[in-house]
């Protein structure tokens, strides 16, 4: 009799422990930013700048959205361009004069989940 009850246990607990360990982590993973261009403390040369970021997963583009701050601390929404990769969120080139601008970004993540962040650079 004790057997039969270790075993349903045992087994349960195995199929669960088994779940865990092989779910995909991307699955489970929030999106992380893992190239931009700029990149973070760039100094570029203006005044056309484009901005590119690529994730570690899939991006809905319809809801994530860019800002640039400029040097005066002003917030402009960038028009995002239509998505050439599911991973990654681009806008046009913008014309910037000299200083140091801010990119804002939030991205929705194919798990649900937004993520922001910032990226500093200096344009000459």
């Amino acid at each position: 009799m004790k057997i039969t009850r270790f075993f349903p246990r045992t087994l349960f607990f195995a199929a669960i422990l088994s779940l865990v360990l092989f779910v995909p982590r991307h699955a489970l993973a929030h999106a992380v930013l893992i190239e931009s261009t700029p990149s973070a403390h760039a100094t570029l040369k203006g005044p056309q700048v484009a901005v590119h970021l690529k994730f570690n997963s899939r991006i809905d583009g319809a809801h994530s959205r860019l800002y640039l701050v400029d040097p005066n601390g002003k917030m402009q929404t960038l028009s995002l361009s239509p998505q050439d990769a599911p991973d990654t969120l681009s806008a046009q080139s913008v014309k910037l004069a000299a200083g140091a601008y801010t990119i804002r970004w939030q991205a929705l993540a194919s798990d649900g989940h937004i993520t922001r962040g910032a990226i500093a650079f200096t344009v000459e």
